[in-house]
């Protein structure tokens, strides 16, 4: 049996998927939570097979639920089912570590059979998030290095190519030479160059400076 946990703060949405997977023979729901702080309680003491975790809830949201369960428990196996698709939503959901992502409008039959697939290890995702992935992943590949530098980074770099030191840099853009040091190890980081000369002669060589 796989056991489930389903943490929503909906109590009619947790009554239908609940009485759907139970009736299957190869899944039992062993407990509910209608907030997030209650759900991260009861997953790392029950520890369930699965857990299926709203998104947008009182007292803690999805996102951080599932963030403070992965920290303590990095085996745990999450589902997200939830009704937003934006990319707010999505991707820090992801990334704090979820395993799978439906949406509430998926059939109950659906779930059960991410349940089952999420269990024996794959990855579940709606075909509007893989959609979405797909997109971003192609629009982040097709630019270039320093496409990817934020404004202030795009201006440090230039000051580096002014010769500037990071204490100059700081000095210059009223910023601690710490946060100075950090911008500059993104930006070599970014570029994919060893070092400051590289980022500088980078910066030439694609006619970054005016």
């Amino acid at each position: 049996m796989i056991s489930v946990l389903f943490v929503d703060d909906h109590e009619m949405v947790r009554i239908g998927v609940t009485a759907y997977l139970s009736a299957q023979p190869d899944i039992t729901v062993i407990a509910e939570a209608d907030d997030g702080a209650a759900g991260v309680k009861l997953a790392l003491e029950l520890r369930p097979d699965i857990i299926l975790m709203d998104l947008v809830m009182k007292e803690m949201d999805g996102i951080e639920a599932t963030r403070n369960i992965m920290q303590s428990w990095p085996e745990a196996k999450i589902i997200i089912v939830t009704s937003f698709l934006d990319d707010e939503k999505v991707y820090p959901a992801l990334e704090a570590g979820a395993a799978s992502y439906m949406l509430k409008t998926s059939k109950a039959s659906e779930i059960a059979d991410a349940v089952r697939s999420t269990y024996h290890g794959q990855s579940v995702l709606e075909p509007e998030v893989t959609d979405k992935m797909m997109k971003k992943m192609r629009s982040h590949a097709s630019k270039l290095p320093h496409e990817h530098l934020t404004n202030r980074e795009m201006e440090i770099l230039l000051l580096m190519t002014q010769g500037k030191t990071n204490q100059a840099i700081a000095d210059e853009l009223f910023i601690a030479v710490k946060t100075a040091k950090v911008h500059v190890s993104n930006i070599l980081n970014k570029l994919e160059v060893q070092d400051r000369t590289q980022a500088v002669i980078y910066a030439f060589q694609h006619q970054l400076v005016k």
